[in-house]
C-alpha cells in the first residue's frame, strides 16, 4: 500500500498520530521507521477573532482544525503566532473588537506552517502561561488557541519570544491528565553493562540518574514510572511491556556507552529503527539487545486493508513521535553545554528496548571508557545537570499532535 492511499485513509477517518497510538491497546513491531507520510499542513485555520475581557485583556481567538502546536514572538507594536504543519484560509476574515488592542491581523504561509500576525495598537509584554489556553472543540467550534494580554512592556523585551507547544500550554492551564513517563535504568542485577577503567559500572550510574529523573520529572506535574528501582535484572521486552502496561507517553531508556577508543566522549541519542544509520550504531545496538521481539496484534474490528494502513501508520507514528523527542532531547542536551559525541543529533539502530507502541529514544549519557568522563558520571552535580536537561526536553515536547 503505497504512501497516498495511506494518507487517504488517515484523512478519511480523521486519525492523529496521538489517537492512532490508542485505538487498540495493542503491541507492535516498530519494524522500520517507514518513508514520512506527508502530515505537515494536515491543519487548517478555521477563524480568527477578537475581544475584550474585564481588566482590560484583549483576547485573541485563533480556531483550526486540529489541535495546535505554535509559537509567539513579539516584534515592537505586533504579537506573532507560528502555528506548525497548518494550512493558510485567505478565506478567513477576522472579526475584530473596536476596543481591543489589535488593529489588524494577517495571515501568511510560512513553509509547513502558518505564520498570523496581529498588528497592536500598543506594544504588549510576553504573554504568561496563564494567559494561554487551548480549549477543545464545542459544538460548532473546533480547537481554539486562545490568548489574553494587555498593554505594556515591563519585564520583557519588545524582540523576546516565548515558545511553547499544546502540551505545555494545556497541562498549565486546563489541568489535564498527568503525561506518564516511564525511565528505564539500562541493565542491573546479574548485567552491569559497561564498566569503566575505574570500576564504574554503566547499572550503577544509569540507576542513579534515573531516581533522579524521576523526582525531577514528578515534581513538574509528570507521572513517572521506573522500569527498575533497584539492582535487578530485567529481560529488554519486560522492559518495553512495562511501558506498555502503564500507558505510558513517552519512554526514556538510559545507558552509558563504551568505545574501542578511550578518547571518544559525549552524550548519543538513538531511536528504533531496524536499519542502524551507521556501523556504530549497529554495533552498539547488538551489544544491548537480546532479540526479543513484540508482535503486531490487535485492529480487529476492521477490515484487513484498513487493519494494515492502521498497523503501517501507528508504526510511522511512533517512529516520527520518537524522532521529534529525541531531537528536541538532543537540543536540550547541547543547551546546556553537555558535550555530544561526533556525529549527528539523533541515531538509529534496532534496539529491542525501545520496539513499543509508546514513543522513546535511548539515552547514552556519556562514556563510561573515557577516564575523564567516566569520573564525571559519577559526579552528582553532572548527574544533576543531564537531568535538567532531560526534564526540559520532556516540558519541551509536544505530547498532543
Amino acid at each position: 500500500m503505497n504512501d497516498g492511499v495511506v494518507f487517504d485513509i488517515i484523512k478519511a477517518m480523521k486519525i492523529t498520530r496521538r489517537n492512532l497510538l490508542k485505538i487498540t491497546g495493542f503491541s507492535v513491531l516498530a519494524a522500520s521507521v517507514l518513508p514520512r507520510v506527508a502530515f505537515a499542513a494536515r491543519n487548517s485555520l478555521r477563524s480568527l477573532r477578537t475581544g475584550v475581557q474585564p481588566g482590560n485583556k484583549t483576547r485573541l481567538v485563533i480556531e483550526t482544525s486540529m489541535r495546535p502546536s505554535y509559537s509567539l514572538s513579539y516584534p515592537a507594536g505586533q504579537l506573532v503566532v507560528n502555528i506548525a504543519n497548518t494550512a493558510a484560509n485567505t478565506s478567513v476574515v477576522a472579526k475584530l473588537a473596536s476596543d481591543g488592542l489589535v488593529k489588524s491581523i494577517s495571515q501568511t504561509q510560512n513553509g509547513d506552517g502558518l505564520q498570523i500576525i496581529a498588528n497592536l495598537k500598543k506594544s504588549i509584554a510576553q504573554i504568561p502561561k496563564s494567559g494561554v489556553m487551548i480549549l477543545e472543540p464545542n459544538g460548532d467550534n473546533d480547537y481554539r488557541l486562545v490568548l489574553d494580554f494587555i498593554a505594556g512592556t515591563t519585564g520583557t523585551t519588545a524582540n523576546d519570544t516565548y515558545t511553547t507547544t499544546s502540551a505545555t500550554a494545556t497541562t498549565a492551564i486546563t489541568a489535564a491528565r498527568k503525561y506518564v513517563i516511564v525511565v528505564d535504568a539500562g541493565h542491573g542485577g546479574k548485567d552491569p553493562g559497561c564498566i569503566g577503567k575505574g570500576g564504574t559500572r554503566e547499572k550503577d550510574i544509569v540507576l542513579s540518574v534515573a531516581k533522579k529523573l524521576k523526582n525531577k520529572l514528578d515534581a513538574n506535574g509528570f507521572k513517572t514510572y521506573l522500569t527498575r528501582d533497584g539492582d535487578k535484572y530485567l529481560k529488554l521486552a519486560d522492559r518495553a511491556a512495562i511501558a506498555e502496561k502503564r500507558k505510558a507517553d513517552l519512554f526514556i531508556s538510559l545507558h552509558a556507552n563504551a568505545n574501542p577508543s578511550r578518547q571518544m566522549k559525549g552524550f548519543s541519542i538513538y531511536t528504533l529503527s531496524e536499519k542502524a544509520s551507521d556501523e556504530e550504531a549497529k554495533k552498539l545496538a547488538e551489544a544491548e539487545n537480546a532479540a526479543d521481539k513484540i508482535g503486531v496484534e490487535g485492529f480487529t474490528e476492521f477490515e484487513e486493508n484498513i487493519r494494515i494502513a492502521l498497523s503501517s501508520l501507528q508504526q510511522h507514528a511512533v517512529a516520527e513521535m520518537s524522532e521529534e523527542y529525541a531531537t528536541g532531547c538532543a537540543k536540550s542536551f547541547k543547551r546546556a553545554s553537555i558535550e555530544q559525541q561526533p556525529g549527528p543529533d539523533v541515531r538509529h539502530a534496532p534496539f529491542a528496548v525501545l520496539r513499543s507502541t509508546v514513543p522513546g529514544a535511548l539515552l547514552e549519557l556519556g562514556h563510561l571508557s573515557n577516564v575523564a568522563e567516566e569520573k564525571l558520571l559519577k559526579t552528582s552535580s553532572h548527574q544533576d545537570k543531564l537531568v535538567a536537561a532531560i526534564v526540559k526536553s520532556v516540558k519541551n515536547y509536544n505530547f498532543e499532535v
